[in-house]
C-alpha cells in the first residue's frame, strides 16, 4: 500500500477523534453548567399507610424538574404532624388532599368525612361474611328479632334490612385494605354512617340480632324490600305486603277467592199420564234436580 495514502488516512482518524473529543467536553460542560431547577417538593422516602402521622424524616426535599402539580406540599413544616387519609409510597409527591388537616391527629378519626360517624358492631365468623367484611367493603345490615306489638303473636320473630350500601371503615385495629382480598377473623368492625343511621344501629344492635351481608362495591343501588317472618316462612305471603301491616290491613288487601254456589238437590212434582188398555191413570212422580235449574225454570 503507499504509504503517502496510509498516512492520510491515519491523518483524517486522528482529526475525526480529536473533533468527537472536543464535541463531547462541550456538551458535559454545557449540561453541567446548565440553569438548575428552581422547583423543589417534598418527595416520601418510606410507605405512608392510611392513618399514618407524618414526621421528620419520612420525607425529602428533592428538586423538581417540571411544574409543581397543584397540590403538592413544598415545606417540611407543612408535612408534619398530618395523618394520612390514603396511602402514600416511597417516592411520591406528597400532596396536600392525601393528608388530614394539621391538628386532627391520626388513626381511624382522620378517615371519617364530614358529617359522618363510625359506629363498631360487634360481629362474629357469621356476622362478619366468614371473615371477608374488610375495610373499603360495602355491606347491608339486616336486623332479626320480635316487635313489641300484637302481631308477634302470629307472625313470630321478623327481619328487616335496615341498612344499604355501607361502608366498612375497620375490620378490628385494621384500617388498611387488603389488596389481596383474604378473610381476618376479627370482633368487631365499624360502620361509616350518619349520625340518623347511628341511632338506628345502635338500638338494632341492643334490641335484636344484627347480620351484615356482603355486596358488590359497584352495586349502589338501594332496594326497597317488605321484610319477612316466621309466619311468613312456612304460610307464604302476598307480594308487596310488608311485616308491619296491621291484619285488618292485611285482610282488605288480600283478594277474597270466589265460592261457588251451594247446589242443592230439590224434589219436583211431575204429572203423568199411565194409559192400561182402555183405563187411562194421572200419576205424580218426584224428580231431583238442582235448586238452580229450579229458580231458572230448566227441567
Amino acid at each position: 500500500m503507499n504509504k503517502r495514502f496510509l498516512g492520510v488516512i491515519v491523518f483524517a482518524v486522528c482529526i475525526s477523534l480529536a473533533a468527537s473529543l472536543v464535541v463531547y467536553k462541550l456538551i458535559v460542560n454545557q449540561i453541567a453548567t446548565g440553569p438548575k431547577s428552581q422547583h423543589q417538593a417534598l418527595v416520601a422516602v418510606r410507605d405512608m399507610p392510611t392513618g399514618y402521622l407524618v414526621k421528620d424524616g419520612d420525607f425529602i426535599v428533592a428538586p423538581w424538574g417540571g411544574p409543581i402539580p397543584t397540590g403538592a406540599i413544598t415545606k417540611p413544616e407543612e408535612a408534619v404532624g398530618r395523618g394520612a387519609l390514603i396511602p402514600t409510597q416511597s417516592g411520591e409527591l406528597l400532596l396536600n388532599s392525601h393528608f388530614a388537616a394539621k391538628g386532627a391527629g391520626a388513626g381511624l378519626a382522620v378517615t371519617i368525612p364530614a358529617g359522618k360517624r363510625a359506629m363498631a358492631v360487634k360481629v362474629n365468623d357469621v356476622v362478619g361474611v366468614a371473615g371477608f367484611v374488610l375495610p373499603g367493603m360495602r355491606v347491608d345490615v339486616i336486623a332479626c328479632g320480635t316487635p313489641p306489638t300484637k302481631e308477634k303473636e302470629t307472625l313470630g320473630s321478623q327481619a328487616r334490612t335496615l341498612l344499604q350500601n355501607i361502608e366498612v371503615l375497620s375490620a378490628g385495629q385494621n384500617i388498611q385494605r387488603e389488596p389481596d382480598g383474604k378473610p381476618v377473623t376479627v370482633q368487631v368492625v365499624n360502620l361509616l354512617v350518619t349520625p340518623a343511621e347511628a341511632e338506628t344501629l345502635s338500638l338494632a344492635g341492643n334490641e335484636t340480632k344484627l347480620q351484615l351481608v356482603l355486596r358488590n362495591p359497584l352495586d349502589e343501588e338501594t332496594v326497597k324490600t317488605p321484610g319477612t317472618s316466621t309466619a311468613y316462612l312456612f304460610a307464604g305471603r302476598p307480594t308487596g305486603m310488608p311485616v308491619s301491616t296491621p291484619p285488618a290491613v292485611r285482610a282488605a288487601m288480600v283478594k277474597p277467592v270466589p265460592v261457588k254456589p251451594r247446589m242443592e238437590k230439590v224434589l219436583m212434582p211431575i204429572n203423568m199420564e199411565i194409559i192400561s188398555g182402555a183405563k187411562r191413570e194421572n200419576v205424580k212422580v218426584g224428580q231431583y234436580e238442582t235448586e238452580q235449574a229450579a229458580k231458572e225454570g230448566r227441567p
